[in-house]
């Protein structure tokens, strides 16, 4: 099955999918501006501070599921020698520092009204902040190895996305383990949630959206990998 991963199968696809995915993403976060912006209540002890929520959320979701996709990614990459799996790892970090950073700013400005302070050494707050310098890590990896030993720089990512990888449950069960100044999670799979379906469901367009932005990124930088890949003459990795 992985015979399709091909750089010279897979391109034909990927060079198509953007305009696609473009025209969804602006669909999608139209809708999700207007829900919550205009359409969506106060809170009742935030008030309007609360749509920050709608930027801050998805992309604190979107950055701990694109880390999570590169280690698992990155280690099936080393363990089965599929190097299109790197590249693809390497192609979603970007997205994921940016949507780390989003979350880290949108949280200091959410945190002024509420909390009083720009930023606290808060257990969340750092380990999202730890997480972002790991994406840093990943990218300076690539960036100082990949013009030498390929075999260097699979197994200099492959360590930090695994050392990244356990922050993981520490920033999501942080506010569980620690007394935090963020509240335990509003949103539970497992057992009912607590926000209301009024900001739930521009919470999950916004996260569409955002989810959508970043696969666009992810796909701008996995084709501008493939064309390095064919202007090299390699159509297998």
């Amino acid at each position: 099955m992985f015979k399709y991963f091909e750089p010279s199968k897979i391109f034909p696809i990927t060079s198509k999918a953007t305009k696609y995915v473009f025209f969804l993403f602006i669909l999608f976060l139209a809708i999700g501006l207007t829900e919550a912006l205009l359409l969506s209540p106060e809170d009742y002890k935030q008030s309007h501070s609360v749509r920050i929520m709608y930027v801050h959320v998805p992309a604190s979701w979107i950055t701990l599921g694109t880390f999570s996709s590169i280690t698992i990614l990155s280690l099936l990459g080393y363990i089965f020698k599929i190097k299109n799996f790197f590249l693809i790892s390497k192609s979603l970090a970007p997205s994921g520092l940016v949507f780390n950073i989003i979350s880290l700013v949108t949280g200091s400005i959410w945190g002024k009204p509420t909390w009083g302070t720009w930023w606290a050494w808060d257990a969340r707050i750092t380990s999202m902040l730890i997480l972002a310098l790991f994406y840093l890590l990943y990218l300076i990896a690539w960036k100082i190895y990949e013009n030498k030993e390929e075999e260097k720089v699979h197994k200099a990512t492959v360590i930090i996305s695994i050392l990244g990888i356990i922050n993981i449950p520490i920033i999501k069960y942080s506010v569980d383990w620690w007394n935090t100044l963020h509240q335990p999670a509003s949103i539970n799979l497992m057992s009912d949630s607590t926000i209301h379906v009024s900001m739930l469901f521009p919470l999950i367009l916004m996260t569409a959206a955002f989810a959508l932005f970043s696969l666009l990124i992810f796909l701008m930088k996995y084709n501008t990998e493939l064309i390095k890949i064919k202007n090299k003459g390699l159509d297998r990795l």
